[in-house]
């Protein structure tokens, strides 16, 4: 059936994009998944319902810098400096670790190094909206584990904006220009730390400009949203990137003393915003791309899901956690995070990713999303069985996958027995 209006287009779009959500919700999954698969089966991948994805494509940028701006708005800096130690230092590691899971799969697979950084960082990132939902539905949102989950992802939000800064400065440049750009980097990421500290050691923040909507309540989305359009212009201007000045835009909104108003009034624009850009990224999704190259999107996944998994848990225990809280912890951060999308985005932008390589990097995080219910169902079991004691790892293993490894170890002992039986028969 041929639709002439755009517009119908994009509400019946957006109506199975919003059912599909409701329905994730209702089975307490993410919403956000729900708006991927809607993206991929109206997309060109199956039905082909969608064809022109400008629009789409023009609001989904326009959810990145609301979703930086929120994310900076919703940071617990308070919290987050009383842990900083070991959240600082597992993204840290998580990025030596995933440099030394991108490197090896660059030589094997003869990719660009400046493709391999990039991967290095999508990597280390897990999803924000999919860990919390997790940590919500096991009930340990609350407890020392979610809170050390909270930090390590608040560290992450923290250090997409560096990472941001090190893709674009990956671009070809003119002779001369390599220390400018080490110097921007290095400025941006002095600013980040300054305002971090300064903001976490005193009060809520009067902002004078925030007066205004007094009485109107109306006024307090549109004066939000002039802050962040208005900070991400300035810093794009300035030869940064719009999404680093979102970002600091919402940390200090987020700091003021009319920060709960605003979040309230701002919460329906960002939901809308960001249904449309997880809804897109569902109609850039190319099947064909992952059926043609199939055997190597499925060792990468499996590579990356299960090496992020164990390197996770590794560093946190490393860190000083308790098995228990390292176990479910490095669970809950198995996926890929929406901020992948983003930096294949800035990646594609400055020529450090071609098609192949933002197709990759999508097709990996949309299947990582997809997959976390399993990451979910893992959490709830180890968290409904793992007592509330310190616990060794093969106590922990023997509870998740005590019965797997047992009718594994059945199978080979069944299977050893017959090429025994059948090599003195032939004797």
């Amino acid at each position: 059936m041929m639709i002439e209006s755009p517009l119908t287009e994009i509400a019946i779009v957006v109506t199975a994009a919003l059912a599909c959500g409701i329905l994730l919700e209702k089975i307490k999954q993410p919403a956000i998944l729900g708006y991927i698969i809607a993206g991929v089966i109206l997309g060109p991948s199956v039905f082909g319902f969608i064809e022109n994805r400008e629009m789409v494509s023009f609001l989904a940028e326009l959810g990145v810098l609301m979703l930086l701006f929120v994310v900076g708005m919703e940071l617990d800096l308070r919290s987050f400096v009383r842990i900083w130690p070991v959240s600082v230092g597992c993204i840290l590691l998580q990025v030596v670790g995933g440099l030394c899971i991108a490197f090896p799969l660059a030589h094997l697979f003869h990719w660009p190094l400046n493709l391999a950084l990039l991967l290095a960082f999508v990597f280390a990132l897990s999803s924000t909206a999919v860990a919390v939902k997790i940590l919500d539905t096991i009930g340990e949102l609350k407890t020392e584990t979610g809170r050390l989950t909270i930090g390590v992802l608040i560290a992450q939000d923290l250090a997409i904006v560096p990472m941001i800064l090190i893709v674009r400065s990956l671009q070809p440049h003119h002779e001369g220009s390599l220390f400018f750009m080490s110097a921007k980097i290095g400025i941006a990421i002095g600013l980040l730390a300054v305002l971090v500290w300064y903001l976490s050691r005193r009060e809520r923040l009067s902002l004078s400009f925030l007066k205004m909507a007094a009485g109107h309540t109306d006024l307090t989305p549109l004066i939000g949203l002039t802050f962040c359009f208005g900070a991400a212009a300035l810093a794009g201007l300035s030869g940064l990137s719009a999404a680093y000045g979102a970002f600091l835009a919402g940390l200090v909104m987020g700091n003021s003393n009319k920060r709960q108003a605003i979040i309230e009034r701002m919460t329906p624009i960002y939901s809308v915003l960001m249904m449309m850009f997880f809804l897109s990224i569902g109609l850039l999704l190319d099947l064909q791309f992952i059926w043609k190259n199939l055997a190597i999107v499925v060792m990468i996944l499996i590579f990356i899901t299960l090496g992020k998994t164990a390197l996770n848990i590794s560093i946190l225990h490393l860190l000083r956690q308790p098995w228990t809280v390292s176990f479910i912890s490095g669970l809950v951060l198995a996926q890929l995070g929406e901020f992948s999308f983003l930096l294949s985005t800035v990646g594609q932008e400055v020529g450090v990713v071609d098609a192949y390589g933002n197709q990759l990097i999508v097709s990996l995080t949309v299947l990582s999303l997809m997959l976390s219910p399993l990451w979910m169902t893992a959490a709830k079991r180890l968290h409904d069985l793992a007592p509330k004691r310190t616990a060794t790892l093969p106590y922990l293993l023997a509870l998740l996958y005590g019965q797997k490894i047992s009718l594994i170890k059945r199978f080979y002992a069944y299977v050893k027995k017959g090429m025994n039986n059948r090599a003195d028969l032939s004797d």
